[in-house]
């Protein structure tokens, strides 16, 4: 008896578990003197019951007198399964003799005048695995490549195929019938099926058909052009002389009309010539797909073909000429493929394409002004950081960029605006001869800012960089004109006691008093134009104040001290110095008064009112250390983090650099003549290599070289001593898992009906229920079960073996098996983000787990390299910030999971120097997400890594 690996594999049909089966005598009844519908029937349930292992011997003649021979389409259809899966051999290995009438019923059928019935006969017999069966056929099947009907002609080729790879002496001669056949067919299909065939069958005729039409190739129907592909590929990997006879074919398929054969096209071109007009071509033809095809996915996946292109040395510079075409991929909406699109452009971008860049780059900004879309925001936040790193990256186009990039501090979206202000805090620290620009542009803009954030920066910005009178004088200006009448609290009682006029409203409410160069007042009017103003609106700094917004305050009140002390030093009439000094105490003074003064919603902070008094006193005092602090140290630290951050990016780049594989010099020489092709990782066939991705069979280098990582994820789900025993090796796939389970009858009797019956607690989904088996005594087996995975989540699978005993009269036997818990870092990779979207994401996410560090490591650094180990997730903190050694530690942690989910987490731990060494660590974890459950699972993870850690350590 053949093994069950060895038995012909039939088609699938879904049977419903709950239906009751019927009996043998009903389907006999049914089949013998019932009407076409109970025969139909009947039919489908006696399949039925032979795919579920019951044999029925005693229909098989029945149906042959009485189903056979009728006509109906359905029937016909059924009985083309029925013969697939019904057995065909006695117990002793012989062919049945009533197939001696089923195959006059298939040679019948191949003549038979309805082209449906012909072909679809045809089809059936590619599943025949019986020569005996197929050799009288062969005339017939033979006869039909010559209908007239294409249906019938086309699965005629493929019988002949399957007829001839397995069984080649029933035919010996399908090559040469198949090339004749080809010469003379019309038909796409037909054609696309026999030149399938050559290829696999004699490749030295497909090729020399190739040959013969290679000028018509272009006309071809695109399922033979996807064929011609292949081959060309598989021949010229094969036998590389061949290339300069196949490869203008190729060029020639990348101007076909179907979009499969371009991207086939162009990935072979690649693979088979590494000339740049060759790799040009490719990645023109690439842009071109990305650019004309409507599909996301697929816009991502031809953008990952043109990012591996790049990561090849050779081919970089082709693909820098490149880069304004693949600008045109920001025409997209989808907001996934601009960011990578970006990116490529990015890297690719150098000093000669730069400036045609950064043009379209401007008039991209410029079309999202206008446009209110959920995706704008985002989109003109990207553009920001594009424009900011292609100016540190060329530093001579900054100057074009920064007027177009100030505009945008009065956006009403704020983390384009934040964005811009970074950007513009770096250009005016790096780029001396700018600063004038900047500083220009900033004044301009100011009054146009509504961010509280983004003005509490400008002002920073100001404070710091403003080294001339004018300058000086004009954010003075600004500062009153966006405070509004002072002092603060007087103005406020009046207008809430009703006591200002409407003029004063109109004209008077707005006067703001300003410093003129030689220190006496003028008088200007904010709505000197202006007929009407509304008494509600207030000017924005002043709003903000009012709302119980202290910060910008403070940041106001440090601004205006170092403008003072700056304004002293390039002045010196003390008229106009004490003037300059107390005007800015003067505000400071009405600030603090109004944080007391119970009018805002909120009141001052202890804190903003401890700055602002400092100001205060460091303005009346004027000691040259504080005036050193002010206006010098402030500068040092950005510059200080500045360099941080350029080390870092450079220490970045050449990681980036150093994934170049450079040959050693003890390196084995490949000569091509006497490798093995597995053994050249270049001439590794693509076909197969994506066929054995789609199928999920690509070896996954495991991190322990003797395989006891697997023998990790078995499961013992039942005990030793129980009747039955189970364990389960569980496989986790990127969306599904596979649980292999063992089943061992530890008994003398024999088990009918042995169910696996499984449930699942979490975002899990059984996809199909195990069938029931029959176990001899002491006999094992392996059950498969397939889990559906929506979300990351820690998932449980639960359940029990079900079976019953021959003979006995006791009701079902139950074997209750352990719970399998998934683990969530199958599914959880580290990615990395900035501080400030870090923050949104902080602020944004609404579920917190806040876990306690319960450990017995006892050094800080340690402890986090231990937790992104257990939870995969990635350090944000830079490493000079976690440098040295003061007792306690801020980290943040981000990842991401597979299904999109983001998890952060916020490590606050430490160790106090009064303890002893071995202290362990103490502190909490913060961990935030958008999911419920992913924020507990992530959680629970970091508990059980805890204590796993602690029951490890006495070992150690």
């Amino acid at each position: 008896m053949s093994t069950l690996a060895e038995q012909p594999c039939y088609t699938l049909i879904n049977i419903p578990t709950d239906a009751e089966p019927p009996t043998e005598m009903q389907l006999r009844t049914d089949l013998e003197k019932g009407d076409v519908k109970s025969k139909t029937e009947a039919l489908k349930k006696t399949i039925q019951m032979i795919l579920n292992g019951e044999k029925m011997p005693s229909l098989l003649m029945t149906i042959i007198r009485f189903v056979m021979p009728m006509q109906d389409h359905m029937i016909k259809k059924l009985l083309l399964i029925f013969w697939e899966v019904v057995p065909k051999y006695t117990p002793d290995g012989k062919m049945l003799h009533e197939f001696i009438l089923v195959c006059d019923a298939y040679r019948k059928d191949l003549q038979h005048p309805n082209e449906f019935i012909q072909g679809s006969t045809l089809r059936f017999l590619c599943k025949l695995k019986e020569p005996e069966l197929l050799e009288p056929l062969m005339p017939a099947i033979r006869q039909g490549l010559k209908h007239r009907h294409s249906y019938v002609r086309r699965n005629a080729v493929l019988a002949i195929y399957t007829i001839y790879r397995n069984f080649d002496f029933l035919i010996p001669d399908a090559p040469e019938l198949i090339a004749e056949y080809l010469e003379g067919e019309q038909d796409m299909s037909c054609k696309r099926n026999a030149f399938m065939m050559l290829i696999h069958a004699d490749q030295e005729r497909a090729l020399n058909y190739l040959s013969s039409c290679i000028d018509q190739v272009t006309s071809f129907g695109d399922i033979l052009q996807l064929v011609i592909v292949e081959l060309i590929y598989k021949v010229c990997h094969a036998n590389p002389s061949e290339r300069a006879r196949f490869i203008r074919c190729i060029y020639n398929l990348l101007n076909s009309s179907s979009p499969a054969v371009r991207y086939e096209a162009a990935g072979t071109l690649v693979t088979l010539s590494s000339a740049p007009t060759a790799i040009k071509a490719a990645a023109s033809c690439y842009i071109e797909l990305v650019v004309k095809e409507s599909d996301n996915n697929v816009k991502l996946i031809v953008l990952d073909r043109l990012v591996a292109l790049k990561e090849v040395p050779a081919h970089e510079k082709v693909m820098q000429e490149l880069v304004m075409d693949i600008l045109r991929v920001l025409n997209s909406p989808d907001q996934e493929v601009r960011k990578k699109t970006l990116n490529l452009a990015l890297d690719l971008v150098t000093s000669r394409s730069v400036e045609e860049m950064v043009l379209v780059l401007k008039k991209e900004v410029v079309k999202t002004n206008n446009v209110e879309h959920e995706d704008t925001g985002k989109y003109r936040q990207l553009l920001v950081r594009t424009l900011h790193q292609l100016s540190i990256k060329f530093p001579d186009i900054a100057t074009t960029i920064i007027p177009v990039l100030i505009e945008f501090l009065g956006d009403s979206n704020e983390a384009a605006a934040a964005d811009v202000l970074v950007f513009v805090r770096e250009a005016i620290h790096r780029f001396e001869p700018l600063r004038n620009l900047i500083i220009s542009k900033l004044l301009d803009v100011f009054s146009t800012i509504k961010a509280m954030k983004i003005q509490r920066a400008a002002l920073w910005i100001l404070g710091e960089y403003c080294t001339t009178s004018e300058d000086i004088q004009g954010v003075m200006t600004l500062v009153r004109q966006s405070l509004g009448e002072i002092p603060i609290v007087d103005d406020e009682l009046k207008k809430a006691a009703g006591e200002v006029s409407e003029d004063d409203t109109m004209s008077g409410g707005n006067i703001q008093r300003l410093v003129t160069a030689d220190g006496t007042y003028a008088t200007q009017s904010a709505f000197s134009t202006v007929s009407t103003a509304k008494k509600e609106e207030n000017p924005p700094m002043r709003q903000f104040l009012l709302d119980g917004e202290f910060f910008v305050g403070a940041a106001l009140a440090t601004s205006l001290t170092k403008l003072a002390l700056r304004y002293m030093t390039l002045h010196t009439d003390p008229k106009r110095q004490n003037a300059f000094l107390a005007e800015s105490m003067f505000i400071m003074a009405t600030v603090l008064h109004l944080g007391k003064s119970g009018i805002p919603t909120k009141p001052i902070t202890d804190d903003d009112v401890d700055r602002i008094a400092t100001c205060l006193r460091v303005l009346s005092e004027q000691s040259p250390l504080m005036t050193e602090i002010f206006n010098t140290a402030s500068r040092n630290s950005l510059s200080l983090m500045l360099q941080a951050k350029m080390a870092e990016e450079k220490e970045a780049q050449q990681a980036a650099a150093k994934k170049v594989v450079k040959v050693q010099a003890d390196d084995p020489i490949a000569f091509a003549q006497l490798i093995n092709k597995n053994e050249l990782g270049a001439t590794e066939n693509m076909f197969e290599l994506t066929l054995s991705q789609a199928l999920g069979m690509t070896n996954k280098k495991e991190n322990d070289p003797m395989g006891a990582s697997k023998l990790n994820k078995v499961t013992q789900l039942t005990g030793f001593s129980d009747p039955v025993y189970a364990e389960a090796y569980v496989n986790v796939n990127q969306f599904d898992i596979v649980l292999d389970v063992l089943v061992v009858n530890q008994t003398s009797d024999t088990l009918q009906n042995l169910t696996l019956e499984l449930a699942t607690l979490g975002d899990l989904k059984l996809v199909e229920k195990p069938q029931p088996l029959t176990m001899a005594p002491h006999d094992f087996c392996n059950i498969k079960a397939n889990v559906k995975v929506a979300s990351t989540e820690n998932g449980i699978i639960f359940g029990n073996i079900v079976y019953d005993v021959t003979g006995a009269a006791s009701d079902r036997n139950v074997v209750v098996l352990n719970d399998i818990h998934i683990d969530i870092m199958d599914y959880i990779v580290p990615a990395s983000c900035n501080d400030s979207e870090f923050r949104q994401m902080w602020a944004e996410f609404e579920w917190e787990n806040k876990v306690a560090v319960n450990t017995n490591i006892h050094d800080l650094r340690k402890f986090l390299e231990h937790v992104i180990k257990c939870t995969n997730m990635k350090c944000l903190t830079p490493e000079k910030a976690l440098q040295g050694d003061c007792g306690f530690m801020a980290a943040n942690l981000y990842a991401k999971s597979i299904f999109g989910e983001d998890v952060l987490a916020n490590l606050s731990i430490e160790k106090p120097a009064h303890l002893a060494a071995d202290t362990p660590v103490q502190g909490h974890i913060r961990i935030r997400a958008k999911s419920q459950g992913m924020a507990l699972s992530m959680g629970d993870k970091i508990n059980l890594s805890q204590k796993a850690n602690k029951a490890a350590q006495p070992e150690q």
